[in-house]
C-alpha cells in the first residue's frame, strides 16, 4: 500500500535527491597547463572536469605529436594521406595568391641559414642558382604521392603548426570540452567563452616594440600571425626576415605584421604569410569571405581587409 507524504515533505525529499545528484556529478572547472611542441611553448586552456583532463591532455599531445611527426624537415612521407591532405590546403592558397605562398621555398630559408640559425646574406648567383627550386607549379602528384624534382625541399613552416593546433581543437571538441583555449607559439584556436563567460580578448603585437597594438574580440576563431620580427637577423643595419618573395628569393618588404582571423588555423598561417607577401592582399583574402586580415605595413600605419572583426586599438 502507497502512502501519500505531506507536501512538504516530499518537496524536501526531491530536493535532498536533487542536490545528492548534482553534488555526484563532476564538477567543471578552468585547467591552465603547458606543452613544449614544434620547438615553442604551446598554452592550453580548458574547461572541464578533472577526469575529462586527463584525456583532453592526452589527446591534445597525440595531435600535435603527429603534426610535429609528419611535417618536421626531412621527415615528411609524400604519401601519407594527411601530409597529402595538407600539401592540397596549401595548393589553393599558393593559386589564390598568385604564388605567393609557396612551401617550396625549403632550398630559400637554408641559403639564408634559418634553420640553423647560422645567417647568411646569399650572393645573386646564389639566389639564381636556388630560385629555380622553388614553385609549387614544379611538384608533381603521381599515383598519390608528391613527387619533388632533385634539390626541391618542403617548408611547411607556413601552416603546419596552425594544422596542428586544428587538429588539437577538434580532438578536445571532440571530448565534451565546450570551452578553451590552444596557443602554439601565436597560431591559437579559441572556442566557447573565456573564464569571464565573454568573447576571447587577442592582443596584436606591436611588431616595433612591446606591448600590444590592439586587441581582437573572437570566439570559435583561429587566429595566426606573420610578422618581420619574429625570425631575422640584422647586417648593415638591414634587417633579413625568414618570409620570403617567392618571385625574389629575398624576404618580403613592405609590411612589419599580418593578423588572419578565420574558422581553420590552418589556412590563417599560411593566409597570413600571402597576404603579407603580396602586393594587393586584397585580391587573395577576397577568395576568403569567413576571414579577415589585421595588416601593419612598413611605416606602422594599421589596417583591415576582408571580414571585420572587433578591434581595439590601444596605439597609434
Amino acid at each position: 500500500m502507497l502512502t501519500r507524504l505531506p507536501d512538504k515533505k516530499l518537496l524536501f525529499l526531491l530536493a535532498a535527491l536533487l542536490a545528492a545528484g548534482i553534488s555526484c556529478r563532476p564538477r567543471e572547472r578552468w585547467h591552465s597547463y603547458t606543452l613544449l611542441f614544434f620547438d615553442t611553448v604551446c598554452d592550453i586552456q580548458v574547461f572541464c572536469s578533472s577526469e575529462q583532463l586527463v584525456a583532453t591532455r592526452e589527446e591534445i599531445s597525440r595531435a600535435f605529436a603527429s603534426c610535429e611527426e609528419r611535417f618536421s624537415p626531412g621527415r615528411e612521407n609524400l604519401s601519407d594521406p594527411l601530409v597529402l591532405d595538407l600539401y592540397r590546403k596549401a595548393l589553393r592558397v599558393n593559386r589564390d595568391s598568385a604564388g605567393c605562398f609557396d612551401i617550396t621555398v625549403g632550398p630559400l630559408t637554408e641559403l639564408w641559414g634559418f634553420p640553423s640559425r647560422a645567417y647568411h646574406l646569399p650572393r645573386p648567383e646564389e639566389l639564381k642558382s636556388v630560385l629555380p627550386l622553388v614553385g609549387m607549379g614544379k611538384v608533381n602528384f603521381e599515383e598519390n604521392a608528391l613527387i619533388l624534382q632533385p634539390g626541391m625541399k618542403l617548408d611547411w613552416g607556413g601552416i603546419a603548426k596552425g594544422w596542428g593546433v586544428d587538429l588539437a581543437a577538434r580532438a578536445a571538441a571532440s571530448l565534451g570540452i565546450r570551452r578553451g583555449f590552444i596557443n602554439a607559439g601565436g597560431d591559437l584556436y579559441c572556442w566557447g567563452t573565456n573564464p569571464d563567460h565573454q568573447g576571447w580578448r587577442i592582443g596584436i603585437k606591436n611588431p616595433r616594440g612591446r606591448g600590444y597594438l590592439g586587441v581582437i574580440s573572437v570566439t570559435d576563431m583561429g587566429v595566426a600571425t606573420s610578422g618581420d620580427y619574429q625570425r631575422y637577423f640584422e647586417k648593415d643595419g638591414r634587417r633579413y626576415h625568414h618570409i620570403f618573395d617567392p618571385s625574389t628569393g629575398y624576404p618580403a618588404q613592405g609590411k612589419r605584421s599580418v593578423t588572419v582571423i578565420g574558422p581553420e588555423t590552418a589556412l590563417c598561417d599560411a593566409l597570413s604569410t600571402a597576404l603579407f607577401v603580396s602586393s594587393d592582399p586584397e585580391m587573395i583574402i577576397i577568395n576568403y569571405p569567413d576571414y579577415g586580415a589585421i595588416l601593419v605595413d612598413d611605416h606602422g600605419s594599421i589596417a583591415s581587409i576582408g571580414k571585420p572583426f572587433p578591434f581595439d586599438r590601444l596605439q597609434e
